[in-house]
């Protein structure tokens, strides 16, 4: 199957559809390295006082897939998290793990652990004895106990913290620690709710890079939750992108970034230029009153559509060879780039740019047809999503 897809990059008629096959490539190849489908969610509905959190939901997840929840605040992620964990039970529908069904199994019950973003560490034991504690609950013998502890704690990069105590150790060490208290009950499925949270900026992406490395040696499911779309993209295989209670999209980092499904998927997962468009007819589109080519076919004749361009992806040119023309009206330095603010045909354009432009500059704006992305209008305010096959 991919040998056939290799062979219709090359008859690619131009360079975009030969980059949107490579996508599908990499995509399909990360799905045949992950195992069978370990995790499945079937028509989940989960209120709280009569409001709605979870409506209908389907969703599965493979067995050493690192997925990732990704919403605002009250989007349902947490709750979808802790009804996997056994802390919450859904209104109907059954979740099933590893083909059976584990709705109204207690939470001990489950092969699987939570660490939390509040590490729920025990301050007046050590570290090895946290780390102990499920392991004398299933009452193992302390030999093996011994063990399992200079092992978790190897794994997390803590050797020698055995006998010191949980306040002695930094935001990120109780994180670590967190994790080897999971590990050593050997689940197959861990689960984390926002546990970088509480670290500062630098913490929390040496961790990110951290927990990769843990899953990929401890070779078992990670289902993660975050509002933070730079920890999704980093880490994760897949992403589950949530809003109140609906999956708005399912993908790969690369996909979800290159390819939203929608206005709401476009503006969450980092920054977007979205402007209301029209699609005169196949590959040609009216963006602010300017007719410029897109890729983009299906939608059909002077149809009413959302355009996406990301701000790195539109080019400052002299101003006479822009499809349209403006002037800069602020600059701000981000760092590895300039965010510009530039006024074009009425509209406030974000722009990311490696070099400098002057704050009243007049300049053209041009965006080749591949980084266009038109999608359809929702029927209403309210972005709802059904089973995404992935």
């Amino acid at each position: 199957m991919l040998c056939s897809y290799g062979s219709a990059i090359l008859q690619a008629s131009d360079d975009a559809t030969a980059e949107a096959l490579q996508y599908h490539i990499n995509y399909m190849r990360k799905v045949y390295t992950m195992g069978k489908k370990l995790i499945d969610f079937i028509d989940i509905t989960k209120s709280y006082n009569g409001n709605v959190v979870l409506d209908d939901l389907n969703l599965y997840i493979r067995e050493n897939e690192f997925l990732t929840l990704l919403g605002p605040s009250g989007c349902g992620k947490t709750t979808t998290l802790r009804m996997l964990g056994g802390f919450e039970t859904p209104d109907k529908g059954k979740i099933m793990f590893d083909s059976k069904d584990i709705t109204n199994v207690p939470a001990n019950e489950r092969n699987l652990n939570t660490v939390f973003q509040k590490y729920s560490l025990f301050p007046h034991m050590t570290i090895a004895e946290n780390i102990a504690f499920g392991l004398k609950i299933k009452k193992k013998s302390k030999a093996y106990i011994d063990d399992k502890i200079k092992y978790a704690l190897k794994l997390v990069n803590l050797d020698g913290f055995e006998n010191r105590s949980v306040d002695s150790l930094s935001g990120g060490q109780q994180q670590r620690i967190a994790i080897a208290r999971a590990i050593v009950n050997e689940p197959k499925v861990l689960l984390l709710d926002e546990p970088l949270g509480a670290l500062d900026l630098k913490l929390r992406q040496s961790m990110q890079y951290e927990l990769i490395r843990l899953k990929n040696e401890l070779g078992i499911t990670f289902v993660y939750v975050t509002h933070d779309q730079e920890e999704a993209l980093t880490m994760s295989d897949t992403i589950v992108v949530m809003n109140q209670g609906y999956i708005q999209q399912i993908g790969t980092p690369e996909d979800i970034y290159n390819e939203p499904e929608n206005a709401f998927v476009a503006d969450f997962i980092g920054h977007s230029n979205i402007i209301d468009g029209i699609m005169i007819k196949d590959k040609l589109v009216e963006i602010l009153g300017v007719k410029m080519p897109c890729v983009d076919e299906g939608f059909g004749e002077n149809t009413p559509v959302d355009i996406v361009i990301r701000p790195e992806d539109v080019e400052l040119v002299p101003a006479e060879d822009g499809y349209m023309q403006g002037d800069v009206v602020s600059n701000i330095f981000k760092g590895v780039h300039y965010e510009l603010e530039v006024k074009a045909n009425g509209y406030d354009w974000m722009v990311h740019t490696t070099k400098y432009v002057e704050v009243g500059s007049h300049v053209g704006i041009r965006v080749i047809p591949f980084n266009i992305q038109v999608m359809h209008k929702p029927e209403s305010s309210d972005e709802k999503a059904v089973e995404i096959d992935v």
